[in-house]
């Protein structure tokens, strides 16, 4: 049995247009020619100008209707039109999107997938940019089955992230309308939804433990005041400045709570406003003399005369310059100096460009070699008597750390006993 005729009209040739313009050119010419003999002749001969009318009609029928009507022109840009909207489309979209063939080579990506992969490319399979079983293997399935799904597709460098993808397959269309058989890769992004999920099972498991202590203390000096001690002035008075401090201890573990999970939940988003560091750090060093000088410890700076500048948050960094220099003088205060120090540096810990160093050592008792890679740990304290007694929460480092990590930066601590700490934040240094 033969197979029925397509009944799409196959293109013409390109010879055959240019068979249609000689004709045109021909017939223009002859006709021409020929009423400029009538003209010339003068006898007014009716029949040549007639064929000459016939000779121009003829021209513009061979030639003339195709052109006319525009239906190569239609042709030719129907496809770029409908690919300059596709385009249009994606560039608003805010999440990222890819547009696979069956063969699951790239075909179209808008901005926010080439910034979420860096080695995605136009025409290349996507396994070079994306190296995720799952998210390859569902696209296959989708194809196989003609039916969406969806697959998760987690990334851990520069930080950690988690996408659910939406993988939408699409069938092949007719021929003129320029869609073929692939697949729609929609990614969302559940970072932050995920954070916040971790950060609620953290304060709740950490929160209780930590807050339990002092509560029992404020209730139980409570209920003495009201029984026992109701009428003792100076106990009320010694319970009561027991009870100020437990409270005021709860407070400060709540706010560094509060500050750990802002800074947590926008880890990803790095900062992109140019900060001077050295003000930083020198307008945190006047805020903390006089708490240094209360215990005798002199804090000597040595920072730059010129403007370091960063890219980065100035309240986080304000963060970080309290915290490292707070510690060092309550931690290392027998010392009896802390020494904190800016300085511009090279590439560092295996990056390119400049980088910019700023150090706070102590000269206490220094840390034991097994606390050390635990130090940055949510409430991790070498010695948890001496951090209460000095107000410490065992978050300040933590916080530090999650900081640093935001800005891209590397935090270092090393330490022997005896010889005190020293507390090193490297940063990537920003062009003015």
């Amino acid at each position: 049995m033969s197979a029925p005729d397509d009944p799409t009209p196959e293109p013409k040739p390109q010879g055959a247009a240019l068979l249609r313009d000689a004709a045109l050119r021909a017939a223009v010419v002859a006709c021409f020619v020929m009423v400029v003999v009538a003209l010339v002749q003068g006898n007014g001969d009716a029949w040549l100008l007639l064929w000459a009318a016939i000779a121009i009609l003829a021209g513009f029928v061979v030639a003339g209707p195709k052109r006319s009507l525009g239906v190569g022109a239609r042709s030719q840009t129907s496809k770029p039109q409908q690919s300059s909207i596709a385009e249009a489309v994606l560039a608003q979209i805010p999440d990222p999107v890819i547009l696979v063939d069956q063969r699951a080579v790239v075909l179209e990506g808008n901005k926010a997938a080439y910034g979420l992969l860096s080695g995605l490319k136009t025409g290349h399979p996507l396994s070079f940019a994306l190296r995720s079983p799952d998210v390859l293997d569902g696209i296959q399935r989708a194809l196989e089955t003609g039916e969406p799904l969806k697959v998760e597709y987690s990334e851990r460098i520069p930080t950690e992230r988690t996408f659910e993808v939406h993988l939408g397959p699409l069938q092949a269309d007719a021929p003129s309308t320029g869609v073929q058989a692939g697949v729609v890769l929609f990614f969302r992004d559940l970072t932050s939804a995920r954070r916040l999920e971790a950060m609620r099972a953290d304060f709740v498991a950490n929160a209780s433990h930590e807050l339990r202590t002092p509560l029992a203390s404020v209730l139980g000096f409570i209920e003495t005041l009201q029984g026992p001690a109701r009428d003792d002035v100076k106990a009320r008075e010694r319970f009561l400045d027991i009870m100020k401090g437990q409270a005021e201890r709860m407070k400060r573990l709540i706010d560094d709570l509060l500050s750990l999970s802002r800074i947590e939940m926008r880890a990803h988003l790095s900062p992109t406003q140019n900060v001077d560091l050295a003000s930083i750090v020198s307008q945190m060093i006047e805020t903390l003399s006089p708490m240094a000088r209360e215990r005798g410890v002199v804090i000597q700076a040595k920072l730059p005369g010129q403007p370091i500048l960063v890219r980065g948050d100035r309240d986080e960094l304000l963060r970080v310059a309290e915290n490292l220099i707070e510690n060092a003088v309550k931690y290392g205060e027998s010392g009896g100096r802390v020494d904190v120090e800016i300085a511009s540096i090279g590439p560092s810990h295996g990056e390119q460009g400049p980088h910019v160093t700023f150090a706070v050592q102590d000269y206490g008792p220094g840390i034991a070699p097994e606390h050390l890679p635990r130090l940055t740990e949510r409430f991790y304290r070498a010695d948890v008597a001496q951090s209460r007694d000095k107000g410490g929460t065992g978050l300040g480092l933590a916080i530090v750390k999650h900081i640093v990590n935001r800005h891209r930066g590397h935090f270092d601590i090393a330490s022997e006993p005896g010889q005190g700490a020293r507390f090193t934040v490297t940063l990537p240094e920003a062009r003015s």
